[in-house]
């Protein structure tokens, strides 16, 4: 499962090393490179963190820092995104369930057999419940961020910006010109970021065939039966009810134009008993924009919830 060929830096992007202070490893997943992030005692209680479009492993960055002196905060790349390979659609499917694979592949390599924490969001969600699915026992609790593993809620409007994204023109605009990631930089934020908090999401994303995941993401969006991952996420949701009891925070930012309150709404149905946090002046970077109150909130949340809490 390992390889030995460079891979890409986070220094070679000129991203800020005290932002992302990490050397982070790599895996082969069927002939492509996955970074990931392994940080923490590799005895501790293990902390799966899974990030969205168009994100990274940057965006868990000070979460990692505050949790590794007791737990083991696994953070990977997927293929497409951050420091990990990014191959053409010609070489690499961007589905659901290939990321689904990709991400027991790299569990399977850690000798990693649970029971585990998934910290998700955006897409994470999907990936992640789609692979919780699978492996239920594996997963002890939940930390959410502004995300699903459900379909779009009949109360919910596609957003139009989306909808654009997945015509000819849209994909022109995301592979051409960064609308994707550029447009996230400026509006997934609803507090203040430096310049090289900003370059720190975009700089993986500096080409067009750089951006080949930003794009994919989008079209892979599971709106109707004729999309891939339409049956995934179906049964990503039916499997809700299964963990329903497990621990569960839920930190929401409630500016998130696409992830907004009917998706909280969705989750509270399905797990009425779960800790939910509601940011009235946060965005879809939630974790960036209550930044000084997430990693509190996680900190406790994971104390009170552990197996040895009294």
């Amino acid at each position: 499962m390992s390889i030995s060929r460079p891979g890409l830096s986070a220094h070679q992007l000129g991203i800020d090393a005290s932002l992302y202070p990490f050397d982070g490893a790599s895996v082969d997943v069927q002939g492509h490179r996955l970074h990931y992030l392994d940080e923490g005692p590799r005895d501790g209680p293990v902390l799966l963190m899974l990030h969205g479009n168009p994100t990274w492993s940057f965006y868990y960055r000070d979460l990692v820092l505050a949790l590794r002196s007791q737990y083991r905060c696994i953070v990977p790349d997927h293929i497409g995104c951050g420091l990990s390979d990014k191959p053409s659609s010609a070489d690499y499917p961007y589905t659901l369930s290939r990321r689904a694979d990709d991400l027991q592949e790299l569990i399977e390599h850690l000798g990693i057999e649970g029971p585990l924490t998934l910290v998700v969001h955006d897409w994470g969600g999907g990936i992640g419940f789609t692979w919780a699915c699978r492996r239920p026992e594996m997963v002890e609790r939940f930390v959410i961020f502004n995300t699903a593993a459900f379909h779009l809620p009949k109360s919910k409007r596609f957003p139009w910006p989306l909808a654009l994204t997945r015509t000819r023109l849209g994909a022109a605009l995301v592979r051409r010109f960064n609308a994707f990631s550029a447009v996230a930089a400026r509006v997934a934020f609803k507090k203040p970021v430096s310049a090289d908090v900003r370059h720190g999401y975009m700089a993986p994303y500096d080409s067009p065939a750089n951006r080949i995941a930003t794009l994919r993401f989008v079209q892979d969006i599971p709106l109707s039966p004729r999309d891939s991952g339409y049956e995934l996420i179906g049964q990503a949701a039916e499997s809700l009810s299964a963990h329903r009891g497990k621990p569960a925070l839920i930190c929401w930012g409630l500016l998130d134009f696409v992830f907004d309150r009917h998706f909280l709404a969705e989750w509270c149905q399905h797990w009425p008993d779960a800790e939910v946090h509601r940011f009235d002046d946060c965005g879809h970077y939630i974790v960036e924009d209550a930044r000084e109150t997430i990693g509190p909130l996680v900190v406790d949340f994971l104390a009170r919830t552990s197996a040895e809490a009294p």
